[in-house]
């Protein structure tokens, strides 16, 4: 039996995109996380490969950020097994044909081709690497709290860079879905811009087997940003309001870390 924890009960000092498109993906499982707080069940490999990835891109880019020549391969591969490490993984759940190894070869093929790509040899200075802001973004919402994985700032404008590992390249329509993520941390980089233009994009890691490495810039316009900010509003309206409900959804229902809960749930 699930206790049941009325939304008035918890406090939202702040609140992540992250939340934000959980709810938005389902609006049960964000209950289960962030109201309930009832531990995950398991955790897919996918949630804990991108972390351990990041976790090497965070230490490349801390390498640069500090004047020193960016790190060996090895090194990257130490970054993403330190992480993995750091996770129960005996709570982690394998997709078909995954284990241990060929999420190792996977890392050290993705982390080869990152090395060579444009992207990690980023032009002007680095100002943020995996930093946190947070600020007012909407009436009658908490703060948003956003993690801003990389910030250089060039001559011309304020380059912020999210980085997302994909089973394949994205299109524009994935780009354009992607987005509001993006256009809102735009309003928590205003202050470091110094004045200058904002200009945002996606880094994409693929996972073929031969992993491509691309930038996908975000097209920024006051328009686009207002019309997300709004949309925050709308779901701060439905969780104030307790409107949490199951989404079921082949792709996602699978990887759920609430699958007991879910089906225990009765309304």
């Amino acid at each position: 039996m699930i206790a049941v924890v009325r939304p008035g009960s918890k406090r939202f000092s702040h609140i992540s995109f992250s939340a934000i498109s959980l709810f938005q993906q389902c609006p049960l499982r964000f209950y289960f996380r962030y109201i309930a707080g009832l531990p995950e069940e398991a955790v897919a490999s996918t949630l804990v490969f991108g972390r351990s990835l990041h976790a090497s891109l965070e230490f490349h880019y801390q390498q640069l950020l500090i004047g020193q020549k960016p790190p060996s391969l090895d090194m990257l591969l130490d970054a993403f097994q330190d992480t993995w490490r750091s996770h129960d993984t005996t709570r982690i759940r394998f997709g078909k044909g995954e284990d241990i190894n060929t999420i190792g070869r996977l890392a050290d093929r993705m982390l080869r081709a990152f090395r060579v790509s444009t992207l990690a040899h980023p032009k002007g200075t680095i100002v943020a690497v995996e930093e946190e802001l947070r600020a007012a973004i909407a009436p009658g919402c908490p703060e948003l709290l956003g993690r801003i994985d990389l910030a250089v700032e060039t001559k011309e404008a304020l380059e912020v860079t999210d980085f997302k590992t994909s089973r394949g390249q994205w299109s524009l329509n994935r780009v354009d879905d992607a987005a509001p993520q993006l256009l809102l941390y735009s309003e928590l980089v205003r202050p470091l811009s110094d004045g200058k233009p904002v200009r945002l994009a996606f880094g994409v890691l693929t996972k073929t087997k031969v992993p491509a490495v691309d930038l996908h810039p975000v097209v920024l316009s006051q328009a686009r940003v207002q019309r997300t900010k709004r949309i925050v509003e709308h779901i701060w309206r439905a969780i104030q309001a307790g409107h949490f409900y199951p989404a079921p959804s082949a792709m996602n229902c699978s990887t759920c870390p609430y699958r007991k809960a879910c089906r225990a749930w009765n309304g």
